[in-house]
């Protein structure tokens, strides 16, 4: 039986005394009554030049900026606004987290910072992070207002706080799994009577993922590939294993159809999902790193050709012409210029998740001047504008793409040449204002982009197919509780159940113990409340 990993976590002593106290956080009870007009801001007179160190989050591991001189993105804002920007990225995560955490508690903080959203919370009661009142008003950034509405930032707030704001974020929804349907078709000319296909449900997905790893799909003759990778980053139960949509548990949490808030992770059903995980396990069709992978490294065993099926939110990641594409670099490393990956669900008529609310906040450093936070928010209701949305996405006009008045098209040799070819930059700077939105509606563009193909669209049509369930809004926990903390003990228990236990026999009791000595019908509880009265009808939480 595999044994639950042994951990060790070393972080630098401040880092690790903040991301203690970070454990500790009480949410605020209810949110301002509403988002301040503001007034006007006086232009400023940029005589001074600031420097400025911005951190970020980035969605997936594959971009870096370019060297000197090839950052135009870089140079206009810098010569526009008049500062020396240092800009620090890596994907959400652990590291992410670790990292902010130290530059927090050292003596060069960032100016502006994004953050998970529960450790937002954290950084706050600790007094990392600036009140926005006098900054983020709908007049001071009417173009950041045309992205979110008032009641989406009043929302967000932390209670009677004002320190966090959302990120722009995508108003659409684009997880899938993705198959490689070249395996498909050789394995089904080798062997008929497999009869596979692009899979529909459950134990259409296990046959696929069992003929990838015994039928040697890639024909070299050797036992090297596995069904399916994931990301569990030594301590989570990935939210893509397909058990939970064979259970009919919408991962994450959920409202039932009868009006019931459903915490996946904290259900008894839950027991159902690691029994059958562990099961997977067994046959040996995953691959068998999957539980410590960290982010991107589940993305490498498919470029590499080692791992059929995986899951991704990115849009574009399998897109024929995108620079990042999975399926662009799979056929790089491999040499098989026919490696296909088709998109797929298996979720039926069970919804996917929520219909998007605010994600990620950016905030702005308690040490921050007023002189640099004004010129920090100044510059990102600059990138929320058609300008600035066009430079950081797209590019150049007239050498990355032509405006015919709101359609916007590109010039894809161009981009792949100055961009693409140099760590596909706008991925980048994409995200400092803007975390994955690819529709530029909002602000009345429209893209065409010529390198679009059918199959490009064929993934673009399986995201319409997915259902959504309306959540309403932002959740917290009681004064006093941390989600963080209970989600980490909540993890630690599944994990257990999966790795040590021979089965999920101590489930129940070890549900009422997430229930009770964590704190969790407290918060599932108070989430219920939250959302009833955002939706105005009645929710109530179920652990049944």
């Amino acid at each position: 039986m595999t044994k639950l990993p042994q951990l060790v976590i070393t972080i630098v002593a401040a880092s690790a005394l903040l991301l203690a106290s970070c454990g500790q956080t009480a949410a605020p009870p209810a949110p301002p009554a509403a988002v301040p007009e503001g007034t006007k801001p006086v232009p400023e007179q940029k005589d001074d030049k600031l420097s400025l160190f911005w951190m970020i989050a980035i969605p997936e591991s594959g971009p870096s900026l370019p060297g000197a001189g090839k950052d135009f993105i870089k140079k206009t804002i810098e010569d526009k606004f008049k500062v020396d920007l240092r800009l620090e990225y890596l994907p959400m995560g652990d590291m992410y987290t670790s990292k902010l955490n130290a530059l927090l508690a050292g003596d060069n903080p960032p100016d502006m910072f994004q953050a998970d959203g529960a450790k937002s919370y954290g950084y706050i009661r600790e007094g990392a992070a600036a009140d926005l009142t006098p900054y983020v008003t709908p007049l001071a950034m009417p173009n950041y207002f045309k992205w979110v509405t008032p009641d989406e930032v009043k929302r967000y707030q932390a209670g009677q706080t004002f320190r966090r704001a959302p990120v722009p974020f995508s108003k659409n929804y684009y997880g899938a799994y993705y198959v490689r349907k070249d395996w498909i078709d050789a394995l089904n000319n080798k062997n008929p009577s497999l009869q596979l296909k692009v899979p529909t449900n459950y134990d259409e997905m296990i046959a696929v993922m069992k003929a990838f790893t015994f039928e040697d799909p890639d024909g070299n003759g050797k036992n090297d590939t596995y069904g399916y990778t994931s990301t569990g980053s030594g301590m989570a139960i990935p939210n893509d294993m397909p058990q939970w949509f064979k259970y009919g548990l919408t991962p994450g949490f959920y409202i039932d159809e009868g009006g019931r808030l459903i915490d996946s992770g904290t259900n008894t059903r839950t027991a159902l999902v690691l029994d059958d995980i562990r099961a997977m396990m067994e046959m040996k069709i995953i691959d068998p790193d999957w539980f410590k992978n960290k982010a991107g490294e589940n993305m490498s065993r498919v470029q590499q050709g080692k791992a059929g099926i995986f899951f991704s939110n990115v849009r574009d990641i399998a897109f024929d012409h995108s620079p990042n594409s999975v399926q662009k670099k799979t056929r790089e490393m491999t040499g098989n210029e026919n490696a296909t990956f088709e998109a797929f669900h298996i979720a039926g008529n069970i919804p996917v998740t929520y219909a998007p609310i605010p994600g990620i906040p950016f905030m702005l450093g308690a040490k921050t001047t007023e002189a640099k936070a004004r010129r920090t928010v100044e510059i990102l209701d600059y990138l929320a504008s058609p300008e600035g949305w066009l430079l950081t996405h797209i590019g150049k006009e007239n050498v990355h793409y032509k405006r015919y008045g709101s359609k916007i098209t590109l010039i894809p040799d161009a981009i792949q040449k100055e961009i693409g070819a140099n760590g596909n930059f706008t991925e980048i700077w994409g995200s400092v204002f803007g975390y994955k939105v690819k529709d530029p509606a909002a602000i009345g563009l429209t893209i065409f982009d010529p390198r679009e193909t059918e199959h490009d669209r064929s993934i673009l049509r399986l995201f319409q197919t997915l259902k959504l369930y309306e959540l309403g809004t932002n959740v917290a926990p009681p004064p006093g509780v941390d989600i963080g903390t209970y989600r980490k003990e909540m993890r630690a228990l599944q994990a257990k159940t999966l790795f040590e236990d021979k089965d999920s026999a101590n489930w129940p009791a070890y549900l009422d113990e997430l229930l009770g000595k964590h704190k969790g019908r407290a918060i599932f509880d108070t989430y219920a409340q939250q959302i009833t009265n955002a939706l105005g009808r009645k929710v109530t939480f179920s652990a049944d």
